[in-house]
């Protein structure tokens, strides 16, 4: 059966098309895939890529610059991705710059980012190792999310136990709280307390004082803290002891003449128990005392005789020369 010319036309409108979607697609998919442009070839070491694949976006300071080319198993804690960056942008990214692994969104695909870093000004190269950074996963996080949650069960669980025996009045807080008179008491306490604090305040200040003046020379202790002063007391109170044995001694002496005149012993005894003695010693006195004023009396004659009167002048004029002279040299 032979088509008619509307179905060949249709058929060639579909084919044309068809081939149009078809080279729209690959244009677009290898636009994406940088089929079409200069490319050049980095790579990075993580860890765990976390789910990023072949052909998954990459990303310089936000900006789509290239697509993963190859994943490959270093070993059971090493994984080196491959990426493929256009040739203009490669000249951008410096050797001191970090990538890491993160997601497009909330759940969009992986995709790794790399920041540019701000030591170095040399460029990367094709086929260079840059540095890469683990960041914390979705599986960490609900780990320690669920290491969290169970601690705060414990703790939640503790605390109920504990409010129940402070409501109960058990324990110390309890009793605290519940006993009115325990109550009283410790406010009597505190009471006491400030009362002591204040007094021993004002105990420091006085100290504090005291310290301050023992600097002053002008008080007793920092005279003490003048080492001539303290050489001048240490010399007195040698000379103290020495005074203090010489008095010993004396005192000795004392006490055995004291002892002696008791006993009958040595002239002060003979001379206060003789009242014979003491009659002649009087008698004696009297008589020099007799003896004393008779020969002022012939001494007083002898100078007004006429053969000694010139000489007892002479003496006089003598005495009185000496007398200005010493008063002339205590005027000076």
């Amino acid at each position: 059966m032979e088509k008619t010319t509307n179905q060949k036309i249709r058929l060639g409108v579909f084919v044309i098309l068809g081939t149009f979607f078809f080279i729209t697609i690959i244009y677009f998919i290898g636009n994406k895939q940088n089929m079409f442009n200069k490319t050049a070839t980095i790579s990075a070491q993580f860890k765990n890529i976390n789910g990023l694949q072949l052909g998954n976006n990459v990303r310089f300071s936000g900006i789509n610059v290239g697509t993963v080319k190859n994943i490959v198993i270093i070993n059971d804690s090493t994984i080196r991705v491959e990426m493929m960056i256009e040739e203009e942008i490669i000249s951008h990214i410096k050797k001191d710059a970090i990538a890491s692994i993160g997601s497009d969104g909330l759940v969009g695909n992986m995709i790794v980012n790399i920041v540019p870093g701000k030591l170095s000004n040399q460029p990367v190269k094709a086929g260079d190792l840059i540095q890469s950074e683990n960041r914390v996963m979705t599986d960490d996080i609900m780990k320690t999310l669920s290491a969290t949650s169970d601690n705060t069960k414990v703790v939640t669980a503790n605390l109920v136990k504990i409010t129940n025996q402070i409501t109960s009045g058990n324990g110390t807080i309890g009793m605290l709280l519940n006993d009115s008179i325990l109550s009283d008491d410790i406010k009597k306490t505190i009471y006491y307390l400030k009362i002591t604090s204040k007094g021993t305040s004002e105990s420091v200040d006085n100290l504090n004082k005291i310290i301050t003046q023992l600097d002053n020379k002008n008080s007793v202790v920092g005279v003490l803290k003048d080492t001539a002063v303290a050489r001048n007391i240490k010399k007195i109170i040698t000379n103290l002891e020495k005074s203090s044995d010489q008095i010993d001694k004396v005192v000795v002496n004392l006490n055995s003449t004291i002892t002696n005149v008791k006993e009958g012993k040595g002239a002060i005894n003979y001379l206060s128990n003789d009242p014979k003695l003491v009659k002649q010693i009087d008698s004696t006195m009297t008589n020099i005392n007799q003896a004393s004023n008779k020969l002022n009396e012939n001494l007083e004659a002898l100078k007004h005789n006429f053969l000694l009167r010139g000489y007892f002048k002479k003496l006089e004029k003598e005495k009185q020369k000496e007398k200005a002279r010493k008063a002339k040299t205590t005027s000076k």
